[in-house]
């Protein structure tokens, strides 16, 4: 079985999302190309060197791909798990790596920082598929 009943929730909603965002991101703009490459070369400087469109582009295709993989139940929980705990973990660089994102402790987003703080949410769900996939079967 590809995935678990109680699965299906995480997997839509999170999937919708994030296919949503990629799918919004195919013909953007120079102006959005260049400020969604701008924050991700601020938290991963090697990015500086991919034109922003190309990046843009690379980064809708995986949007797209990761948001269907959760989509289609005949792909195993723990495949799209670890896809999403990879892109969420990805977005939480942007967190971290953005003082302003950030109360004075470090940890709690500020106002302006809880549009990425949510992205917790999204490798909570990952690694929630992760886990629940590797747990041992009971004995019947």
């Amino acid at each position: 079985m590809a995935m678990r009943p109680h699965h299906l929730p995480l997997r839509l909603i999170t999937g919708a999302f994030i296919l949503n965002s990629g799918l919004g991101k195919r013909r953007a703009d120079d102006a959005t190309a260049g400020y969604l490459h701008a924050e991700a070369a601020r938290a991963y400087p090697f990015l500086k060197e991919v034109d922003p469109r190309k990046f843009t582009k690379l980064l809708s295709a995986a949007e797209i791909t990761l948001g269907s993989a959760l989509l289609v139940p005949a792909v195993p929980s723990a495949i799209a798990g670890a896809g999403l705990t990879g892109f969420a973990a990805g977005l939480l660089g942007l967190y971290f790596t953005d003082p302003d994102a950030r109360e004075r402790d470090g940890i709690r987003p500020s106002q302006q920082g809880i549009a990425l703080a949510k992205d917790g949410w999204l490798l909570a769900i990952g690694l929630s598929l992760l886990i629940d996939r590797s747990r041992p079967r009971r004995a019947r």
